[in-house]
């Protein structure tokens, strides 16, 4: 039965030995007594005379060194070398330190590290609305740093969310500013670079304390739904692409060759020129030659001119003409079928047989020209 239980009174520690009700014990007698012990352990008792005076003095210095040099080595702190420290005293900045070894006043002040130097990521995404009315999922994503502690603890509250909120802005922006095909495909870099641009000129005027290093475009594509008919216009697309640059290619092939062609054609035209040119003056200069000594023996001149021309007449034919003398009729002998069936059976290719032909032609014209001669000669005698 516990002691504060009815009926029994005689366990009630507040009671004494006679049976009296003596009380709580009084709060200052209890306070006192635990001053006594206290001051028993430092100094002794005040009875002690003047020694119990000077070692109470001793106590009370060693307990202040050991506090004072508890509070110095509690002030000792360290910023990283990719940091630096913000300074608050009793809540106002008053500083910023570099990385090392630092001291601060404690309960005075606090130090609020800042990394500088780590690159840190920043995702966007989401379905955004194209300038031609299109719904397209765009995700993109930045790198940043701290540049500036100051700015980027005490220009706005949280300098990473607004940050964040910033990027969705100018994402939105832009997107919204740009046909859905650009952004699908080629037109991917110029989203990009508006992105970043649009994005430094939002928070300029906030002063985060903060710089853009890069801008990642990751992904875009359209909603699931129509993500079929996206792919074959795509497909389209590139198949255009392709056959543009086929086409580019074949007028970069033709082109030179043509050009090489009317440069052949030019330098021909020019050749024949010339050849033209130099067989009329050679001609004139024949004539100037020959036109003494028609002067002196003109039916001689006459008739060489003409066997001449006879001769380079028929040294261009296949054809073979015997005449005889004494009578009216011409033998025609087809000479150039005779070997044309000889020089078949003895060469195998046929590229060869103009040449046997012309061949041919020059030895069987000549003694017919030359019996024309004869027979010019023997009527003239």
């Amino acid at each position: 039965m516990a002691w504060n239980e009815p009926g029994n009174n005689e366990k009630d520690p507040w009671k004494n030995k006679g049976g009296k009700n003596q009380g709580p014990p009084d709060l200052d007698d209890l306070l006192k007594d635990i001053g006594n012990k206290f001051g028993g352990i430092f100094g002794g008792n005040k009875s002690g005379g003047g020694a119990g005076k000077n070692f109470s003095s001793i106590g009370i210095m060693v307990v202040l060194i050991v506090a004072i040099l508890g509070y110095a080595f509690a002030g000792f702190f360290t910023i990283k070398e990719a940091e630096k420290g913000i300074v608050l005293r009793f809540g106002q900045y008053a500083g910023t330190v570099e990385p090392g070894l630092r001291w601060k006043w404690t309960f005075a002040e606090r130090i609020i590290p800042v990394d500088m130097q780590t690159t840190r990521n920043l995702p966007s995404s989401g379905f955004m609305l194209t300038k031609d009315e299109n719904v397209v999922r765009v995700e993109m994503q930045i790198q940043y740093r701290v540049v500036n502690a100051r700015n980027y603890i005490f220009s706005v509250t949280n300098a990473d969310e607004s940050l964040s909120e910033s990027l969705d802005s100018a994402l939105r922006y832009v997107v919204g500013h740009s046909r859905m095909d650009d952004i699908l495909t080629s037109g991917r870099e110029a989203v990009r670079q508006a992105v970043w641009t649009e994005l430094e000129e939002i928070i300029k005027p906030y002063n985060l304390g903060l710089i853009v290093v890069d801008v990642n475009f990751k992904d875009a594509r359209p909603p699931e739904e129509v993500k079929d008919a996206f792919d074959d216009a795509i497909a389209a697309q590139e198949d255009e692409v392709r056959f543009l640059r086929e086409a580019e290619a074949y007028a970069r092939g033709i082109e030179p060759r043509a050009r090489g062609r009317v440069k052949r054609l030019e330098q021909e035209a020019l050749a024949y020129k010339a050849q033209i040119l130099l067989d009329a003056e050679g001609d004139v200069a024949r004539f100037n030659k020959l036109l003494p000594e028609y002067q002196a023996a003109p039916e001689v001149t006459r008739q060489r001119m003409y066997l001449t021309s006879m001769e380079k007449f028929y040294s261009n034919t296949s054809k073979v003409m015997v005449d005889v003398d004494g009578g009216n009729s011409m033998i025609y002998l087809p000479l150039d079928k005779i070997m044309q069936q000889q020089s078949s059976s003895q060469r195998a290719t046929q590229q060869s047989v103009p040449a046997i032909n012309q061949s041919s032609n020059s030895t069987n014209t000549a003694p017919a020209l030359s019996g024309r001669n004869d027979r010019f000669n023997n009527g003239r005698d």
